[in-house]
């Protein structure tokens, strides 16, 4: 198989994926592809590939924007606040190594999604059971 139909088949796994998973799961998949491109954008900077590595960071901050959008504040309360600041504060350090060719604060950014992920991760056994129970309710 070649890179491209490669490329062509993973496209489609992910979107079949996106189209049947939960909501939690959705967030789980956004925080993946996060980290996906922020550890390519690494990769191309320390290869001095500045253009890939600023593509790669820009796809990473849409993908933190997409998540940024998807909290409510009003049902999260703190924790929906305090997630919030942390993406805030991921597009500024991604902005930051975008134009400084700073590894460093790609690093820290991977670092804070990891954490962010490891805590959703955590919640899926009961993230699904909500989701079973809205699902059997017809919500």
């Amino acid at each position: 198989m070649s890179v491209r139909g490669a490329a062509a088949y993973q496209k489609v796994g992910t979107q079949s994926g996106a189209e049947f998973a939960t909501p939690h799961r959705l967030i789980q998949m956004l925080l993946e592809g996060a980290l996906e491109k922020m550890v390519i954008a690494k990769s191309h900077l320390q290869r001095n590939d500045i253009q890939g590595k600023g593509e790669n960071i820009n796809w990473a901050i849409r993908i933190i924007g997409g998540l940024q959008a998807s909290i409510d504040k009003d049902k999260g309360g703190e924790v929906a606040e305090t997630l919030a600041s942390l993406y805030n504060y991921i597009v500024t350090r991604l902005s930051e190594a975008n134009s400084e060719n700073d590894i460093s604060k790609i690093d820290e950014s991977i670092a804070i999604i990891h954490n962010i992920k490891d805590g959703w991760d955590g919640i899926s056994e009961e993230a699904d059971k909500i989701h079973h129970q809205q699902s059997s309710q017809g919500e």
